[in-house]
Formats: C-alpha cells, structure tokens, sequence
C-alpha cells in the first residue's frame, strides 16, 4: 500500500492531508499498489474520524506519551512501523516545515530514497518519477527514485484535495521509544492568534513589497486580503526592514506557495520570490516599473503606483462582496 503521513493542528486535518491522498491514489495507479493507507500520529486523534473518512482504504493511527508533541526522533520510528506494517514502497509526507524536517528521518531510519518538493508523479522505465523545480523555477526536472522504497514531500496545492468517502477501517499501531531516543522535546508552544489562512495552503495570497513604500501603507493589502479570503505575504526585503513578519516571507529564504490567484503589489520580482510564487495558477502584478521582472511571470499586469491602484481595486471588490 502507499502510505500518506497526514498533518493535523488541534484536532483539525491540515488541507495538505487532503492532497496528499490525491498523491497516494495516483502513486498507486502508477505502481501497481492494492490501496492507500493513512497515518495520524499525536495524542489528539480527534482528526481521525475525519482522515478515516478520505479516499483511503486503511486509517492507521499512533499514539502515545512520546507523542504529545512533535518529537523527530519519536515520529520517525513510529513512520517506519507504519510503513512496514503495510509495506508500503512509497512514503508521503507534505513539503511543509513538518514534512521537510521528517521525511529525510524516515529515509535515514528506513534507508530509502528521498524525493523533495514532488510537484507531480510518473513512471520513468519503471521506476517511480517525480518533476520538481530547479534553479529558483528556471528548470523542471524529473527525478526517479532508484530504491526499493522511497519518501516523498509534496508541494502544497499541487495536487486537488481528496473527497471523502465512506469511512476506511482504523488500526492502532503500537510503538514504543525510549525516552534517551528523544533528545529534544517542545517545553513550550506560543500561539499568536492568527485570523487568515495559513499562507502555503491558501487558496488566494495577496502580497506586498517595497514599493508599498512603508509599513503603514501594508493595511492596504490586509484589507484587500480580508475581503478575498486570503492569506498576507510579502518579500525577503519588507521582512528586512521590519514591516512584516517572516512568517509572512515568500521566496527562496521564506515559503513556496502555489494559490489559484496570486495578487502582489510593488514587489518588482526578485529571482529569489519568483521561485516561490511559480507554482500559482493565475499571477496579477501592480508595478510601477512596466520593465519589472515580475510581469514576466504574470497573467494580469498593472502599470502603476500600488498605492493609488489598491484602494480602486478594494473598491470594486467590495462591490462584488
């Protein structure tokens, strides 16, 4: 069976679960495999009714004192139970900070190959292939995976989020890790109260740069996000000169996001920025440069001062509202 590493915050499935089931159904048309099984790991399994009732075909869940919260070395092992319980020969995890920092610890704990940031799955002479970008979006490669099994990150929003259906049987995986195995553990959570999607998983991002001209001016974006429904981003420079958070970084030294609708405002499109938007299906660009780099890469183009055009597009958002 292809295994799916589900991803869930205070009880909730996280959208990448969704998508990565899409992935597990497609890798298992590619290889052969006689179904999709899931895994949910932590001490609040009140996602799993709701994993269980994905396209799946099996729910598996671990639980446990060494995994009240993320701990690498505890989940790892616990991955690698999951894995050969149902043999699986393809590991799904989402190309999120969660995903990242696991994958290549199953792949360690496993010795397994290793594909990150998969943004699709084919088959290459038999073996399993993945495209993912290269050279800040400049090149798409194919990357095949040599080993018997393999782990796999997925990008966010490149696969369309699985229905659910009827609920799969659930199974309870008993694993066991020793506490000197856990090195480093979470004393502390700090939450800041977050009123927006999540940026890698929204569906409409609206994003702001130095052509903004100033942190005060940012409420323009905001607004126009709220009124869409989107999540905030901005560049490495904004985030430099302290008018935005990282968290709200996109690029290569922040987050990679692929929205059905992209919005960006006085970002000029930096290599390093564009390589993390690439993914987006649909680009719009405010620029007061018409030579900006970023309108290489858009759909929609506006000439312009961000902050004279902004206020007449929330306008006529607002109308539609």
């Amino acid at each position: 069976m292809i295994l799916a590493v589900l991803e869930a915050h205070e009880g909730s499935l996280k959208k990448i679960s969704a998508e990565l089931c899409t992935a597990a159904r497609k890798a298992q048309a590619l290889l052969g495999q006689d179904g999709v099984a899931l895994l949910l790991i932590g001490p609040d399994v009140a996602a799993a009714d709701a994993a269980a009732a994905l396209d799946c075909d099996l729910c598996l869940t671990v639980q446990g004192d060494a995994f009240s919260a993320y701990a690498a070395e505890a989940w790892a092992p616990a991955v690698a139970v999951a894995a050969k319980e149902v043999s699986a020969p393809l590991i799904l995890l989402g190309s999120t900070s969660f995903g990242r920092d696991l994958a290549p610890r199953v792949a360690g704990v496993l010795e397994a190959g290793l594909l990150a940031d998969v943004g699709d799955l084919e088959l290459a002479d038999g073996h399993l292939a993945a495209e993912r970008s290269l050279y800040s979006g400049k090149v798409l490669a194919q990357v095949e995976s040599l080993s018997s099994v393999t782990v796999a990150t997925v990008r966010p929003n490149a696969f369309a989020p699985a229905g659910a259906k009827a609920a799969a049987p659930r199974r309870s995986l008993q694993v066991d890790v020793a506490d000197a195995a856990v090195r480093c553990r979470v004393r502390e959570v700090r939450r800041q109260a977050a009123t927006r999607p999540e940026l890698t998983e929204a569906s409409v991002v609206v994003a702001g740069g130095r052509g903004m001209k100033d942190a005060e001016h940012f409420h323009l974006v905001e607004e126009l996000a709220d009124l869409l429904g989107a999540a905030v981003g901005t560049t490495r420079a904004t985030v430099d000169a302290g008018w935005r958070p990282h968290s709200e970084q996109i690029g290569q030294t922040g987050k990679n996001i692929a929205p059905s609708l992209y919005i960006n405002a006085g970002i000029s499109g930096a290599v390093q920025h564009i390589s993390g938007v690439l993914g987006s299906r649909t680009i719009v660009s405010i620029n007061r440069d018409a030579e900006a780099p970023i309108f290489k890469i858009s759909d929609y183009g506006v000439v312009g001062d961000a902050i004279e055009i902004l206020p007449h597009l929330i306008e006529e958002v607002r109308k539609l509202s």
